[in-house]
């Protein structure tokens, strides 16, 4: 009897000691996960895509898995999004308390290591922040909140750099049907937004479902609103359309499938950007447009007779509105760049405004939540005498996990 019992006892204390050293490890690895976090922020300056450097980095430390990659890229993308409302705290805590504000369900890091913030997954940001006795108030995530656009609510702007926006695709005209029978195939998790909108979970592949440029644009939702305001662009026949800051192209395709037959100039000051847009054009079925190579901050490369129906001037700006999706923007970004924007901004439609044709019109763009980028440049236009001002909107992306974009639409009077 006793035999047995001390048998017994034995077999429960070997399953306790083996159930205790497969915690010890768990904990270990996800200590090991915090410290790889806290080595990457230290070599980090801020100087190039946090994606860039983590895959070069990655590319030379081999001993990382995939899983191990994802979660200490996730705890460094956490890191980010919080960080500034969090300087008071240790580097360690740092990481932790922006995993934390950062989670909605349970996180494999917190668990081990925060079991206490078990139950507290649920609670809203400014409840977290009392959890953690961190006395500022959530606008200070986001340290320039007096330099606001009009509309824009501190809090509920500042909360969304919590949250990992979607990913947006826009439907190019004759596809919708055959995309929607094609991903509903393929069990991919999407939400119909409208006819040209679908919505899918940050990360997905779609590489594998869709004919990239062709069937669909990767646009964010925001980005495809502003084609409201092309549509207001009436014109009989051929219409001749500048996209002057044309970058990737997105607006320029948009503008195609919003407008039908236009005439195409799109410029960039890169050259490696053009050579990229081509390819994308020819993805995407354009093959009727000229290029120019150009830094409009500096020279008009067109002739001075050179005028156009639209000038599209999507422009240089702090990108504010998607640090969402590069929230290590959001913890480098430096004040005094916004005056600079201003400027470049400024120089820029100094640039365009001749070439807008009588009776034509100027559509200004930025993905910036600053209202030196935004309304105040509305302003320098709408101080031209020739130029009225027909729609400005506030394109809020904060409330729809979406980008946050500025726009005005000008027409010059014949």
């Amino acid at each position: 009897m006793n035999s047995d019992q001390s048998e017994e006892q034995i077999k429960r204390k070997d399953c306790r000691d083996a159930v205790l050293f497969c915690f010890l490890c768990r904990v270990s690895r996800y200590h090991s996960y915090l410290n790889s976090s806290i080595t990457l922020l230290q070599l980090y300056k801020g100087e190039e895509p946090f994606a860039a450097f983590l895959k070069k980095y990655f590319a030379a430390n081999k001993k990382y898995g995939s899983k191990d990659r994802k979660q200490i890229a996730h705890c460094c993308y956490c890191f980010f999004r919080a960080g500034h409302i969090l300087k008071e705290l240790s580097r360690e805590e740092q990481v932790l308390s922006a995993l934390f504000l950062c989670s909605q369900v349970s996180d494999p890091v917190l668990a081990a290591l925060k079991p206490e913030w078990e139950e507290s997954y649920a609670l809203s940001p400014s409840e977290k922040l009392k959890l953690l006795h961190i006395k500022k108030p959530l606008h200070e995530l986001f340290p320039w909140s007096n330099e606001l656009s009009e509309g824009i609510e501190p809090d509920e702007f500042a909360a969304s750099f919590l949250l990992q926006p979607d990913l947006y695709i826009r439907i190019r005209p004759g596809y919708h049907e055959v995309l929607k029978s094609k991903l509903k195939a393929s069990g991919v998790n999407f939400h119909e937004i409208s006819e040209t909108c679908f919505s899918f979970p940050s990360g997905t592949k779609l590489d594998e479902y869709l004919s990239t440029n062709k069937e669909a644009v990767i646009q964010d939702y925001n980005s495809q609103q502003v084609g409201e305001l092309m549509s207001l662009v009436k014109r009989e026949g051929w219409i001749n359309v500048w996209d002057a800051c044309a970058a990737s192209g997105g607006k320029s395709i948009m503008a195609k499938d919003r407008l039908g037959k236009i005439n195409l100039t799109v410029s960039d000051i890169r050259e490696s950007i053009l050579h990229n847009l081509k390819k994308r054009f020819a993805e995407a079925g354009i093959s009727d447009f000229q290029t120019v190579i150009a830094d409009l901050s500096d020279n008009d490369p067109l002739q001075p007779g050179d005028q156009f129906d639209l000038v599209i001037a999507d422009v240089p700006c702090s990108g504010s509105g998607t640090w969402g999706r590069t929230p290590e923007q959001l913890f480098y970004f430096e004040e005094k760049k916004v005056k600079e924007y201003s400027h470049l901004q400024q120089k820029i439609v100094s640039k365009l405004l001749p070439h807008v044709k009588p009776g034509g019109f100027l559509l200004y763009i930025t993905c910036s939540v600053f209202k030196k980028e935004n309304e105040q440049q509305a302003d320098f236009i709408f101080a031209d005498k020739a130029f009225t001002l027909l729609r400005k909107e506030w394109l809020n992306g904060y409330d729809k996990k979406a980008d946050s974009m500025f726009a005005a639409l000008f027409c010059r009077e014949l």
